[in-house]
């Protein structure tokens, strides 16, 4: 076994998954930018090192811990979805939620076809929601929770700092900069996140974390709404 409880070779696999070129539907989202920019809270660097370093300890780390659980054979999909959603007040970000979900099926039952995935396809044909589908995928892929819960933490502050370089004109570099800044919270994300979903056997799902933050929730709502837009969150 390779480090963090991926198979050997499992680890090309993980690239490949938090490619951002990896056809998972994420280059149209956002994350919340768009939204930060028009209201003035994203202006520069420091701006948007805030909103990922804020993003990553709320969003970021629910959506680590459910990826990470979903990667278990034994883990309920179901079970874990409704946590989803109960983690996920804003509609407008459930539905965005999901249709990434059915995105990222997609991709991955073409990428490493799977018994797993074909099931999550057939119990959601309305999709299920992403992180449960990037954790199940990850085990398609021979990765393990640690792993899963990595492409869920960088993906959520990776969508932002792309959307930001779009939005503002920012310098590629300085984007670049703001994540490998944030490499060591990203670490301890995803070590914590792995953490709390391997207690879900003995606890439940009631165990994972429940991190919230209201103002993504409401620019998400207020977004939903702009007639015209460059992302779709």
């Amino acid at each position: 076994m390779a480090p963090g409880g991926a198979p050997a070779g499992g680890r090309a696999a993980l690239l490949l998954l938090a490619d951002g070129r990896f056809p998972a539907g994420g280059h149209a989202h956002s994350g919340g930018a768009e939204a930060a920019v028009a209201d003035g809270r994203i202006r520069d660097a420091g701006g948007l090192a805030a909103f990922c370093r804020g993003r990553l300890h709320t969003t970021g780390l629910v959506a680590a811990a459910l990826a990470a659980a979903a990667t278990a054979p034994e883990a309920d999909p179901a079970g874990l979805d409704e946590a989803a959603d109960a983690r996920t007040p804003s509609v407008a970000l459930r539905t965005v939620s999901r249709r990434l979900g059915r995105q990222l099926l997609r991709a991955s039952r073409a990428v490493w076809p799977h018994p797993a995935l074909d099931a999550l396809a057939a119990a959601f044909p309305r999709g299920a929601h992403q992180p449960v589908v990037l954790g199940v995928t990850a085990r398609a892929a021979g990765l393990g929770p640690l792993d899963a819960a990595y492409t869920a933490a960088y993906e959520s502050v990776g969508g932002p700092a792309t959307a930001a370089v779009r939005l503002l004109g920012l310098d590629p570099f300085e984007a670049t900069a703001v994540l490998a800044r944030l490499a060591p919270e990203i670490d301890h994300i995803a070590g914590t996140a792995a953490e709390q979903a391997a207690r879900i056997p003995a606890e439940g799902t009631g165990v994972l974390p429940a991190a919230s933050s209201p103002l993504l929730d409401i620019a998400a709502e207020q977004h939903a709404t702009w007639p015209v837009r460059l992302f779709a969150s």
